[in-house]
């Protein structure tokens, strides 16, 4: 459950999706985003909140898009060029263009080259946050193909048992077609959780989970607390016993794939805010497509039918849970809480935007 539904239920207003989109484009055109680039922006953002993922849907990132192009952080107007390439794989400059923008580009040019040759693979470096890694990896989807997206995060996560961050969040994006079933769609950050969603908790001052933080001097928090003014995130698993230092290599591995291979450096070395790795695989170029998924449909289908354990209604997959909250939310609306349509007002009416999320 999204800690917008666990702590703020009886609280939220419902906004329509196309209201929703259409604001969103409306923000974007009128910081300077090209109309046709701010209908993306506004999709990947709008998607995430569909699929009940608040902390990389509008309430929350919208506010730092517009801050960051304010502070001339983003470029509105990149022109992304490859500088280097060879068959099925590129390293692409995104001029320091909206990774909103950007993500999806590079994800079509890896689409594109797996066509060609089975398998494609862009990295991308003087990047900005490009949203959540779901919407890229599912992009080839609609292709019968696997998709894979990864970014370099917000240098925040300290390694095991350390007290610097060196790693940042990382998350990695898989998305896997199926026949009838729902898909394979799993996106997560290689840290104890998305770093956005510490922000929203200290922002709407709830608490967070134990394992999730450290104290400043990197020792884990490991009982539930509110948000301290500094922390260090923890790697996935949170602690060695319980396996942060795989959490750590992975998102390690991201580092090396996205800045690393791209020739912008890793960690602390970074030589670009952000950069980020791009995979689609060709499911005909392997296998028949049709028997691929057919294979997932038998396989995803058994997990939902796995027995539970004690105390717990059903077993499901990654990508499941958010397929169910986006047919609900299309249906009903988009749940926000009060203080995030305030924020919506107050930009509108700084941006000059007709209010009509009421």
């Amino acid at each position: 459950m999204s800690i917008v539904h666990e702590e703020q239920s009886k609280d939220i207003v419902l906004v329509k999706v196309e209201v929703l989109r259409e604001f969103a484009k409306s923000c974007f055109q009128n910081i300077g985003v090209h109309p046709e680039h701010a209908s993306i922006a506004a999709d990947v953002l709008v998607e995430s909140d569909l699929r009940g993922i608040e902390s990389h849907g509008v309430s929350n990132m919208l506010r730092r898009y517009v801050d960051a192009f304010a502070e001339k952080d983003i470029n509105p107007t990149p022109k992304p060029k490859v500088i280097r390439g060879k068959g099925a794989v590129a390293t692409l400059d995104s001029d320091a263009g909206h990774g909103l923008v950007v993500g999806p580009y590079a994800m079509n040019m890896a689409i594109e080259k797996a066509k060609d040759y089975g398998i494609g693979s862009v990295t991308v470096i003087n990047g900005r946050h490009f949203g959540a890694c779901a919407y890229h990896a599912e992009m080839a989807l609609k292709h019968n193909m696997i998709g894979i997206a990864m970014t370099t995060g917000g240098l925040m996560v300290a390694p095991v048992n350390g007290a610097e961050a060196k790693v940042g969040l990382n998350p990695i994006g898989v998305a896997v077609p199926t026949k009838d079933e729902p898909p394979f769609i799993f996106d997560a950050s290689m840290s104890s959780v998305a770093g956005n969603k510490i922000a929203l908790a200290q922002r709407i001052g709830v608490k967070v989970m134990a394992g999730w933080i450290a104290k400043a001097d990197g020792t884990p928090i490991m009982e539930e607390t509110e948000v301290p003014d500094e922390y260090l995130m923890l790697p996935a698993g949170g602690t060695r016993e319980i396996g942060s230092h795989k959490g750590f290599s992975l998102a390690m591995l991201v580092e090396i794939l996205a800045g690393v291979l791209g020739g912008s450096g890793a960690g602390n070395f970074r030589r670009s805010q952000a950069a980020h790795h791009f995979i689609a695989y060709d499911i005909d170029a392997f296998t028949d497509v049709d028997k691929f998924k057919s294979d997932m449909d038998e396989y995803m289908k058994s997990i939902k039918e796995t027995k539970p354990a004690p105390g717990v209604d059903r077993v499901v997959y990654a990508g499941l849970p958010e397929y169910e909250e986006k047919i609900e939310r299309e249906d009903d609306g988009i749940p926000y809480h009060p203080e995030v349509l305030d924020w919506f007002k107050n930009i509108c009416a700084e941006l000059g935007i007709d209010w009509n999320l009421s």
